[in-house]
C-alpha cells in the first residue's frame, strides 16, 4: 500500500471494526473523522521498524511488574533480624529493604517470578533502546525532520541508565551495595559539586540511612514519570511525522508503503507484545538472575570477588578498571583524575556525540532537505565507520569491566588484560573505522556489479571456443529498486568561482576545513552505473530465448538455485 503522506484515501472501504467505534464516538464527542483517519495510518512493513517496539513493550512490562513489587517492598534501611523461611540467613541482621526483597522472593505467591521478569525486562528495555538507536543512526533516520525525536531518544536512553542504576541498588544486597559504593566514590570525586551530590544521595556520610528511600523515590516516581512523558512525546512526534522507510519499489519521500495501523499493524504489534512478554516470562521462569539470597545483606566492610554490574553499566566499570592511577593536587585540593575521567569521558563522548551528530552532519554536508527514505548503511561509509568505531570503543570498555573474570577464566595475567584494554580502547576504534570503511566500499562495488552484470543464475554455459561461464540474469525488480534507492551523499559546493572567490561560508580557516570535510564525507564513492566492456571471461547476459526469470525475492517465474 502506497499513500501520499502515509494515509489511506477516505474513499477506500472502511472495515466495520473501525467504522463502528468511529461512528459511536463521532456522535458523542465529534472525534469520528480523527479516529477513522488515524486508524488507517500506514506503517512500513520492514522488520527493523519493530526494534523500537521491543523497548516500548519492555517498558510497559516494567511498569506493570514494578507496580506489583511496590506493594511488598519496604524502602527502608532500618535494621531487622531475619526470621523468614530461607534458613541460611535466619538470625542475620539486615535492612528492611533486603528483608522485604527476600519476603517477595520466598513468601509472596509469584513474587520471585515477577522479580525476575522485572529484572529481565529492564535489561531488554535498554538493549531494545540500543538496537533501535543503532538502526536509526546507521540508516540516517535522525535527519530532518526527526532531529528533535533523536534528542528525545538520547534523553530516554540516559534516563534509562539512571533508572537501572537506582533500581539495581534497591534490594540492598552485597552485590548492589558494591555498585552503590562505586557510585558514591565517583560522585564524591567530582570537583566542586561532588560532596553535595554525595550528601544529597546518602543523607550524610556513606552509607547513611536514607539512600534506599531516596533511590526508591527516584526509581518509582520521578524517573518513570519523566520516561512516560518522553515516551509519549516520542510516540506523538513519530505519529505526526511520516515514517521513515527502506528504499525500494514505489518508495519516495512523499509516501509511505506498508499496511494500515488497523488491522495490519495493530495485530502485528499485539502479537509482538505477547511474544515479548512470553520471552520475558520464559526467562523469568527458567533463567535465574540476581539471586540476592546467595549474596547476603550489604555491609560496608564486606566485598566479594567477581562483582559485575548489569551489562548497560559495564562500560563505565571497564573505564574505571583500565584507567591508570593519576591525581592532581592544586591549592590543597585533590582531583582524582583516575576516577573523574572514567566517570565523565566515556559517557560524555557517547552521549554528546550522539546528540550532536545530526547537526554536525548537517553542517558538514549542507543538507537541509527532509529525508523519509533512509540510507542503507553501506551507502554512507563514513557514518557507518564512525558508528562502528563508537561500538568498538564501548565494547572494549564493556569487556574490560570483567577483566578479573577474564583473567581467572582464561588464566591470563590481570596486568596483561588491563594493558591490552588500555591499548585496544585507542587502537580498536581506529581499526574498526578503517575496516568498516573498506567493507562499505566493497559492498557498494558489489551493488554496482549487480546492476551492471546481474546476479548469478547457477546456469553454466560453454562458449563455442570451449570456455565455461556462468549465466547472469537481471535482478528481481524489488531487489533492483532497493539497490537503486542509493542517492549521493550531499556535499557543499567546492572551489572558487571564475574570479577566484570561494562560496560564502567557505572562506576563512573554518570554512576551508568545512569544505575539506564535506568533500571527504559527501559525494558518490562508488557509482552504481559504471562503464564496462564485454566481460566474456566472467559474465554472460541471458538471452530472450532462455527460460529463466529474475533471480531474487519477488522475481516472477521459476527460480534456479545454484
Amino acid at each position: 500500500m502506497s499513500t501520499e503522506g502515509g494515509h489511506r484515501p477516505e474513499t477506500a472501504e472502511i472495515p466495520k471494526a473501525v467504522s463502528g467505534p468511529s461512528s459511536y464516538l463521532d456522535q458523542r464527542i465529534g472525534a469520528g473523522n480523527f479516529i477513522r483517519r488515524n486508524m488507517r495510518k500506514v506503517f512500513p512493513d520492514h522488520w527493523s521498524f519493530l526494534l523500537g517496539e521491543i523497548a516500548l513493550y519492555s517498558f510497559i512490562i516494567l511498569l506493570l511488574t514494578g507496580t506489583f513489587l511496590t506493594l511488598w517492598f519496604k524502602p527502608s534501611m532500618g535494621h531487622v533480624i531475619y526470621d523468614g523461611p530461607y534458613e541460611p540467613l535466619r538470625g542475620v541482621m539486615m535492612s528492611e529493604a533486603y528483608a522485604s526483597s527476600l519476603h517477595i522472593s520466598f513468601e509472596v505467591r509469584g513474587g520471585l517470578l515477577i522479580r525476575q521478569i522485572h529484572h529481565w525486562a529492564a535489561l531488554l528495555f535498554i538493549a531494545g533502546m540500543m538496537a533501535h538507536m543503532l538502526r536509526v543512526f546507521f540508516t540516517g533516520a535522525y535527519r530532518k525532520p526527526r532531529e528533535l525525536n533523536w534528542i528525545i531518544g538520547i534523553l530516554l536512553f540516559t534516563l534509562a541508565l539512571a533508572e537501572g542504576l537506582t533500581g539495581y541498588s534497591l534490594p540492598d544486597d552485597l552485590l548492589s551495595g558494591a555498585g552503590l559504593r562505586i557510585t558514591q566514590g565517583v560522585a564524591i570525586s567530582l570537583p566542586l559539586v561532588g560532596t553535595y551530590i554525595s550528601f544529597f544521595l546518602f543523607g550524610g556520610e556513606y552509607p547513611g540511612e536514607d539512600v534506599i528511600s531516596r533511590f526508591y523515590t527516584l526509581h518509582v516516581l520521578l524517573i518513570p514519570a519523566i520516561l512516560v512523558a518522553l515516551v509519549t512525546a516520542h510516540m506523538v512526534l513519530m505519529w505526526v511525522q511520516k515514517h521513515s522507510q527502506q528504499p525500494g519499489k514505489g518508495r519516495t519521500n512523499m509516501n509511505v508503503v506498508g499496511g494500515p495501523f488497523f488491522p495490519s499493524f495493530a495485530l502485528k504489534a499485539g502479537s509482538y507484545f505477547l511474544f515479548t512478554f512470553g520471552i520475558l516470562a520464559a526467562l523469568g521462569t527458567f533463567a535465574q538472575i540476581n539471586p540476592i539470597w546467595l549474596f547476603g545483606p550489604y555491609t560496608p566492610a564486606d566485598i566479594s570477588a567477581g562483582s559485575q554490574p548489569d551489562f548497560y553499566m559495564g562500560f563505565l566499570e571497564g573505564s574505571l578498571r583500565i584507567m591508570p592511577a593519576w591525581e592532581i593536587n592544586v591549592l590543597g585540593y585533590t582531583l582524582p583524575m583516575s576516577v573523574i575521567i572514567p566517570a565523565l569521558l566515556p559517557l560524555g563522548i557517547v552521549m554528546t556525540g550522539l546528540a550532536l551528530y545530526p547537526f554536525i552532519e548537517q553542517w558538514v554536508t549542507g543538507d537541509r532537505s527532509e529525508h523519509h527514505v533512509v540510507d542503507r548503511p553501506r551507502n554512507n561509509p563514513h557514518r557507518t565507520s564512525i558508528g562502528m568505531s563508537a561500538i568498538t570503543f564501548y565494547g572494549v570498555l564493556w569487556l574490560l569491566g570483567a577483566n578479573d573474570e577474564l583473567a581467572a577464566t582464561f588464566h591470563i595475567s590481570l596486568f596483561t588484560i588491563t594493558r591490552f584494554g588500555q591499548i585496544a580502547v585507542i587502537v580498536g576504534p581506529i581499526l574498526a573505522y578503517i575496516i568498516t570503511y573498506r567493507m562499505c566500499l566493497g559492498l557498494q562495488r558489489k551493488d554496482a556489479e549487480v546492476i551492471g552484470h546481474g546476479v548469478e543464475s547457477g546456469v553454466i554455459k560453454r562458449l563455442p571456443h570451449g570456455e565455461f561461464i556462468e549465466v547472469h540474469v537481471p535482478p528481481a525488480e524489488d531487489i533492483e529498486a532497493h539497490v537503486r534507492g542509493k542517492t549521493p551523499i550531499p556535499a557543499l559546493p567546492g572551489g572558487a568561482d571564475g574570479k577566484g572567490i570561494p562560496p560564502k561560508g567557505m572562506r576563512g580557516p573554518l570554512g576551508r576545513l568545512r569544505g575539506r570535510m564535506s568533500r571527504a564525507y559527501g559525494g558518490e564513492k562508488i557509482p552504481l552505473e559504471q562503464p564496462h566492456g564485454d566481460d566474456h571471461g566472467a559474465h554472460a547476459e541471458i538471452g530472450e530465448h532462455e527460460e529463466h526469470a529474475g533471480i531474487g525475492a519477488g522475481g516472477e517465474g521459476r527460480t534456479l538455485d545454484r
